[in-house]
């Protein structure tokens, strides 16, 4: 008899649960919107160079902090939470085994699965106490407990990518622009590219992604540089 053949793997999945993606992506568009739009609000109340360049460091130091910040305590509570929930199905997985694993069986039952090789299924997966622990979790509570993601990667990469994406228009006044107009082009072509970039990990065309960062993040500027030319125009 010929060994059975090893299955094919004809594709690779992405890492969907790393805990990185979501802030890094939400960082660095963060970080290039608000900080443009704040350097447009001063520019437009008639602020000069220095003061535009203070905003924008400021506004760069203390989002980044603050999104770092934010996010870990977030990812925590959400870990802490996760961690709570799969240590009570430990405990029941410990003082009730045969409930159970009758309610691991009845999850596959309702999967399709016919009652006699669910039931199977169930008892073997139950023998090992981590396996079983592991797919209970994944039915009852959605992450496993190795699925946790790290609370010190997500405040890194939310610190990083809101610190780059703020620097973008900050750029040119440190270069020596005294007028918004170079920090606005680098700012549109930030937020075309990062619009591109993002669409790489979605179903998005790039082109879209990009189109869509650039106008929310102008609109975004153009609000906060007419309620800058408001207030600077009526003395405030």
């Amino acid at each position: 008899m010929n060994p059975p053949a090893t299955p094919e793997n004809h594709h690779q999945h992405r890492d969907v649960t790393g805990g990185w993606l979501r802030p890094a992506v939400f960082g660095a568009m963060d970080g290039l919107v608000s900080n443009f739009a704040l350097i447009a609000g001063i520019a437009g109340g008639s602020g000069g160079r220095q003061v535009v360049l203070l905003a924008g460091l400021a506004g760069l130091a203390a989002g980044a902090f603050s999104m770092a910040v934010g996010e870990y305590i977030s990812v925590a509570s959400q870990s802490e939470l996760a961690e709570a929930e799969i240590e009570v199905e430990r405990l029941e997985l410990a003082r009730h085994p045969i409930a159970e694993q009758r309610e691991l069986a009845q999850v596959f039952e309702s999967r399709g699965v016919d009652p006699e090789t669910a039931a199977e299924v169930a008892r073997q997966l139950s023998r090992d106490p981590d396996e079983a622990l592991e797919v209970h979790a994944k039915e009852e509570i959605g992450m496993a407990p190795g699925d946790l993601p790290s609370p010190l990667l997500a405040a890194g990469s939310s610190f990083l990518s809101f610190a780059v994406g703020a620097l973008l228009p900050v750029l040119p006044y440190l270069l020596g622009a005294t007028s918004l107009w170079p920090a606005a082009v680098v700012a549109a072509l930030g937020l075309f590219a990062a619009g591109a970039l993002v669409s790489r990990v979605t179903t998005r065309a790039w082109w879209f992604g990009g189109l869509r960062q650039l106008v929310f993040g102008a609109a975004a500027a153009a609000i906060t540089y007419g309620v800058g030319a408001l207030i600077g125009t009526n003395g405030v």
